[in-house]
């Protein structure tokens, strides 16, 4: 959705997503606090999954790679993953070399992608999405944006990609068919990524789809959903979905 606000005399044009946002937060949103150490249970697991152990890691723990952020399932407000650089943008330390490597594999097939939102506190959080209720409602911004503590920014692993020399479908659902959109569909488990919201999947993710959104997960996890072709991390780890609490 492309929102156009007025900031005195200028104007300028507002993306919002479900996970997108127009600028990513710095190290100042909010302080630096303990993570949540509750140790989760993952779900069962899907008809077909071989041998990897769904149960190895957490699903519920913020700091697992593993870890299922919905609109049932929110993270704790003080959590803050270990961060580091990637192009400028703050993701969790364990997506900072599988996304520098995706980057450059896009680079060298000429698909220019640029982060366009990357981790995002639950600080920043709130106030982008108090931003959308007060200009379009609560029931308007629960379909755009997520509430505070239900981004999978949050975690640090979730990253939003454009293409700026084609920006035309930047955050927009018609990624999905452009060069880069069809590249990351087809490629980004390679490096441990996956598109998290697909057509046809809101009813168990909560969101629309989103091509340009993507998750990391590790390259296990991301194999095993394109070997198997399970859409999301919901269904793959038995976790509920679906709209709010």
């Amino acid at each position: 959705m492309r929102t156009k606000v007025a900031l005195g005399a200028w104007s300028i044009v507002l993306f919002v997503s479900a996970c997108a946002a127009p600028t990513a937060p710095t190290a100042r949103d909010a302080p630096p606090a303990p993570g949540w150490g509750v140790a989760g249970s993952p779900g069962p697991a899907v008809a077909g999954t071989g041998a990897l152990d769904l149960t190895r890691r957490s699903t519920t723990d913020p700091g697992s790679t593993w870890v299922v952020v919905n609109k049932s399932h929110p993270l704790p407000a003080g959590f803050r993953p270990e961060l580091g650089l990637v192009r400028g943008y703050q993701v969790a330390l364990p997506a900072v070399g599988p996304l520098t490597r995706l980057l450059d594999d896009g680079d060298a097939r000429g698909l220019g992608f640029k982060i366009a939102s990357a981790f995002r506190s639950f600080g920043y959080q709130e106030q982008l999405y108090a931003g959308i209720v007060s200009r379009s409602g609560r029931a308007a911004a629960d379909r755009v944006s997520a509430r505070p503590g239900h981004s999978e920014h949050q975690t640090g692993l979730a990253v939003d990609l454009v293409t700026p020399a084609d920006p035309s479908c930047d955050l927009d659902p018609c990624f999905a068919g452009t060069p880069g959109g069809r590249w990351l569909a087809r490629a980004a488990w390679r490096h441990g990524f996956v598109v998290r919201y697909q057509p046809g999947t809101e009813a168990i993710t909560g969101y629309r789809a989103e091509p340009w959104h993507l998750r990391y997960v590790g390259r296990p996890v991301a194999a095993e959903l394109h070997r198997t072709g399970v859409a999301t991390l919901e269904e793959l780890f038995g976790v509920p979905g679906g709209g709010y609490r």
